[in-house]
This record gives structure tokens, sequence and C-alpha cells, in this order.
């Protein structure tokens, strides 16, 4: 699975500001929303793509060929942990992201049962040489076996510490349904809608919230797994501006890096880069 997701960083074409029509405070909350939240997601994936492996219940450590030839996972039967350590050193995933450190997680019932629990952490885990911290906990609504299986997710003191030495702060309920890939080993059929909302305080100090509209649609196919190819947020912040985010301004669901915000009745494109 995967839940937000996505290494979004919004960027508007021109450097122009305009402090009515794209006020710098609500274009950096877009950005640091939409960027642990796509991390958060692929966080989720890796620890699913690991836990549907056949081999993970009878291999202690292994190579770990769902994500990257320089990752490795590791099952403590006895805690029901799972460990997926990508080393010291930038290890590149095939998503295209550089990633070390490790993903924990721990097992509380069968694994994608009605009422089971999935308790993630990250521990000196790093995203392009940013720094991830936070915990989520997965909470299966809708079994594994149905027709289109559901989760809540509900994610707590979760940052990330840039390297310029700002820090963005975020947590989340969401609920997330996967529309597409069930029954195969592969991440690159999944098909997700994401809906919630969120809070944080972004690099500037400003706090925000964040509200899905239209369902977030995430694909993990080459050349759309950095970004939700459609869906909509409204980020209001404590200086009472709001902005709504579209991911889809064509109404195509294409895989390119072309969004847009709407502040004060007046719109936008940026470039997700």
């Amino acid at each position: 699975m995967g839940l937000l997701f996505l290494g979004s960083l919004l960027a508007f074409s021109a450097c122009k500001k305009d402090d009515e029509t794209d006020p710098a405070d609500m274009v950096v909350s877009a950005e640091d929303n939409a960027r642990v939240e796509t991390e958060s997601e692929s966080v989720q994936n890796f620890v699913d793509a690991e836990a549907a492996d056949p081999d993970l219940q009878t291999s202690n450590s292994s190579k770990s060929g769902n994500l990257a030839n320089c990752a490795t996972r590791t099952w403590d039967a006895a805690t029901k942990t799972l460990t997926i350590d990508f080393g010291l050193n930038n290890c590149l995933c095939k998503d295209g992201k550089y990633r070390r450190g490790q993903i924990i997680a721990v097992f509380n019932g069968q694994w994608r049962t009605v009422g089971s629990t999935v308790t993630t952490k990250l521990l000196n885990y790093y995203v392009n040489d940013n720094k991830h911290t936070g915990t989520r906990v997965v909470t299966t609504l809708g079994s594994e076996t149905g027709p289109n299986f559901k989760y809540r997710v509900e994610v707590t003191k979760a940052s990330i510490e840039f390297q310029d030495g700002t820090t963005r702060d975020w947590s989340a309920i969401r609920e997330v349904e996967r529309t597409a890939g069930q029954g195969t080993p592969t991440l690159l059929d999944d098909e997700y809608l994401v809906t919630g909302t969120a809070q944080g305080t972004n690099r500037r100090g400003v706090a925000f919230t964040a509200t899905i509209g239209q369902p977030l649609k995430k694909v993990f196919q080459v050349g759309c797994a950095r970004n939700f190819i459609s869906g909509t947020i409204d980020i209001t912040n404590s200086k009472q501006k709001s902005m709504l985010l579209n991911y889809d301004p064509s109404g195509t669901q294409t895989c390119d890096k072309i969004a847009s915000v709407t502040v004060n009745g007046k719109t936008k494109y940026i470039t997700l880069r």
C-alpha cells in the first residue's frame, strides 16, 4: 500500500511573489504537506510489500528485491517485528529516491485482517538526505480478500528535517482504499484513493490544516510514483489564508508534474519537482 505520499515538492514556475495571489506561506505549507504525505505513503507501501512476501515468515534476514538491491529485511517472529534496513549509506530505490536508515514495523494480529494493526517507526531514516521521523498506526477496516482493501492511518509526531536546518511537523488521520493491484506481488500495478485531514507547522513556523476534498489518487507505475495524479487539498493557515491545491487541473489523470493552486479565486499552474 501506500499513503501519502509521495516526494512532491511544489514550485511556482515564476519566482515573482504576489502577496495576494500566491502567499509564500501558503506555498511552503503546500510543499511541505505534499512531501511528507508522499513519503508517509511510500513507507507503508514498503512495509506492505515485504509483509506480502511468502518468504517473510521463514527467513530471518534476506535481501529485499521489492525495494532496492541494497535494502535488507529482517523478521523477528517472537515480537512480530519487520525491520527494513537501507544501510548507513544512501541506497537508490526503485522509485528513484535515495534512502538510508531503517523502517521498523510491529504487527498486532494477523496482517490485513479486520481489526489488526501495524505500528511503524523510523530510525535514522533519510530520504534524499532529508531526515524523516514519525509513527504510523495502520488499522485494517476492510479485509484483504474483499474487493477493495481499506485501512485507517494515524500519523503522529511526523517531521522532516531539511538539509538547510529547517523543520516541518505534521500529523494526520487518513482512510486509504486500494482500488487496483489486488493479489499481485508487485507495487507497480497498485492504485489507491486517500481521504482525510492533516495539520502541522511549515518551515516558516506557520501552522496549517490540510483537508482532502476530491480523494487523492496514487498509482505506482513507472513515471507516476512520485506524485498524486489527481485529487484536491484545501490548505488553510493560521494567518487565515486558504489555498486549493489540485493535482489534476486538466482532468485527465495524466502522469505529469502539473498541478494548480487557487488563492482568492485566482488559479496558477505549478510544477511538481
